[in-house]
């Protein structure tokens, strides 16, 4: 196993470093190094422990997850692929400010694909996937804000998944990682967590009844509504 899961203070990479089985194909899967270095640095990012602006410091990093530079600048790569981070020439990697120009960017693209894809899931959804979607949504409820983003792409990814449109999944799941950092920013407040399992649970009520125009229509609301909350608090961030 990877020296990233020994080290105690990287709980999150000890826990993805678990070899853990597809729920679609059931095979088992042992992530790489830079795969495990890539999630612990994600986390950190997405959980606030690495503020915006913050700069990398890649030789603490590799020191303190136990690996070599070569998987931190990989990590870096695909986390500025992402958008996590900003990767300046001959000055390095640093965390990337909050924008409220990339929150209405994400959220008008997930408009277009969300609603859409969900409408060719909802004919194709089975029993289990929709009783996993609920059980997702009642985790979620008193879960930290700081894995409340993880669990919310779960659901999102489990009501979309029997569309069977990967590249669309591949998208979408970019998206939803640009948007969980601002997440954290929302769901401290109860109102708003009340509110999500409401429109969530209606979601799953929709697959029930093999309504697909309703399902796109509660899902616009949904996403639109969720863009309009976290576009307000990044804006009191942002100009404090």
């Amino acid at each position: 196993m990877s020296p990233v899961a020994t080290k105690g203070r990287t709980k999150e990479a000890s826990a993805t470093s678990q070899i853990v089985a597809d729920e679609n194909t059931r095979k088992i899967v042992r992530p790489t190094t830079v795969e495990l270095v890539t999630t612990a640095i994600r986390q950190r990012i997405l959980s606030g422990e690495l503020a915006p602006g913050e700069v990398l410091r890649q030789e603490a990093l590799a020191d303190e997850l136990g690996v070599s530079r070569v998987p931190i600048r990989e990590a870096i790569t695909r986390l500025t692929g992402e958008g996590l981070l900003t990767n300046v020439p001959h000055k390095g990697a640093y965390v990337a400010e909050l924008s409220i120009d990339e929150v209405k960017e994400t959220f008008d693209i997930r408009l277009r694909l969300e609603p859409w894809i969900f409408s060719e899931a909802i004919p194709r959804i089975s029993e289990a996937e929709m009783g996993k979607a609920e059980r997702l949504i009642n985790e979620m409820d008193n879960s930290d804000s700081a894995v409340w983003g993880q669990l919310n792409w779960r659901l999102h990814e489990t009501l979309y998944l029997p569309a069977q449109r990967e590249i669309t999944l591949q998208m979408l799941r970019v998206l939803h990682d640009r948007s969980d950092r601002y997440f954290r920013f929302q769901v401290v407040q109860v109102p708003i967590r009340e509110q999500s399992h409401e429109e969530h649970m209606a979601l799953v009520d929709a697959c029930r009844k093999r309504d697909a125009a309703l399902g796109a229509k509660l899902l616009e609301h949904h996403v639109k509504t969720a863009a309009e909350q976290i576009m307000s608090v990044v804006e009191a961030v942002v100009t404090r």
